[in-house]
């Protein structure tokens, strides 16, 4: 085979010993995730608000950024839950680049998954304290979902992932809500297709073992733009869209018809300074359209501390060096214009 086996890497179970939850941790994530749970089964008005960086890059400033969506969730907690990205895993459209916490803890080192799976599971318990709330993280590897599942409240399910069968399965298997992408051709077929495969039951190897899941009740779309056969980005959160994804809902035999809106990637076309407005497009289509208004449960956002992104090694503090980010002023005055709108 041409590969080279590098070391046998730790269980699950064994990563949980090395760094386990207390009593107050399981609490909180137990606590909040029935409370996200609460707001995808329509039992709920609150908004759901997915923001962070693009990926986790720093440990000091992500915790830093964390802190302060502490405290603005505490002034706005009435209508929006607010869930921080801790995204430890970088999908590459090309397989270039930074890959993520998982792949390497720090950026300016050579990758150490061992390592790497070791600071996802501390990274997260470090964010679940600071933040007193549960955090989200992408499904990039679906094997992988088992070192942090105690710990996480949202799972998402990349544009380029959807149609794999096991991150489908797996999804199937999560006792948490998951957000399913439309892929990057723009087909909602598919994003569906992927819906009611998370939403049944399943018999599957997963990490060695033949498996059943019971299906995920809370399994919802992500709508996140799309590219054309030309290269150009589309929207797909526009008023039309989201009453064609009620229509197909309504068709369908999914329970808890959702929807998140990623207000980045192809539907801002990655400017994440039209963030902000996109999300108030969508909140008058909310009031205009009562079907419109029942679907929408939140929004994804990509934010960090400073607006932009840079390479790696650029050295600013708080900074993307993956996709651009909104800084910290801008989304703090997003967040409590949204809430007034609310």
């Amino acid at each position: 085979m041409n590969m080279d086996f590098v070391r046998k890497l730790p269980l699950p179970s064994e990563v949980k010993e090395m760094f386990p939850l207390t009593a107050a941790e399981k609490e909180i994530v137990k606590r909040k995730t029935e409370e996200l749970k609460d707001i995808f089964s329509h039992k709920s008005d609150k908004l759901v608000l997915i923001i962070g960086p693009c990926s986790a890059d720093n440990g000091d400033s992500v915790l830093d950024y964390i802190s302060r969506l502490a405290e603005v969730q505490e002034k706005v907690s009435e209508k929006i839950m607010i869930v921080p990205r801790v995204y430890t895993n970088k999908p590459r459209t090309t397989g270039q680049g930074y890959k993520g916490f998982v792949h390497q803890p720090d950026p300016d080192e050579s990758p150490d998954l061992f390592k790497g799976i070791m600071f996802t599971r501390e990274m997260h318990m470090r964010a679940v304290k600071v933040a007193c709330s549960v955090c989200a993280d992408e499904l990039l590897y679906p094997e992988n979902y088992k070192y942090i599942d105690d710990l996480l409240g949202y799972v998402a399910i990349g544009a380029r992932s959807v149609e794999d069968q096991q991150h489908r399965m797996t999804a199937s298997g999560a006792d948490c809500p998951v957000g399913m992408k439309n892929p990057t051709s723009g087909d909602l077929s598919v994003m569906m297709n992927a819906i009611t495969a998370a939403q049944s039951e399943h018999d599957f190897i997963y990490r060695g073992w033949e498996g059943h899941s019971h299906g995920n009740p809370y399994a919802h779309a992500i709508l996140r733009g799309y590219v054309n056969t030309q290269g150009v980005s589309y929207p797909n959160y526009h008023y039309e869209t989201l009453l064609h994804l009620s229509e197909l809902y309504a068709k369908s035999d999914l329970v808890n018809p959702g929807v998140i809106i990623d207000c980045n990637h192809a539907n801002s076309g990655k400017d994440p300074m039209q963030q902000p407005r996109i999300m108030k497009d969508v909140l008058l289509s909310c009031k205009y359209n009562e079907d419109i208004n029942d679907l929408v449960r939140g929004f994804m956002v990509e934010s960090y501390i400073e607006d932009g992104n840079q390479p790696i090694g650029g050295g600013v503090y708080g900074k993307s060096i993956t996709d651009a980010c909104l800084g910290w002023e801008k989304t703090e005055k997003m967040i409590y214009e949204i809430a007034e709108i609310l």
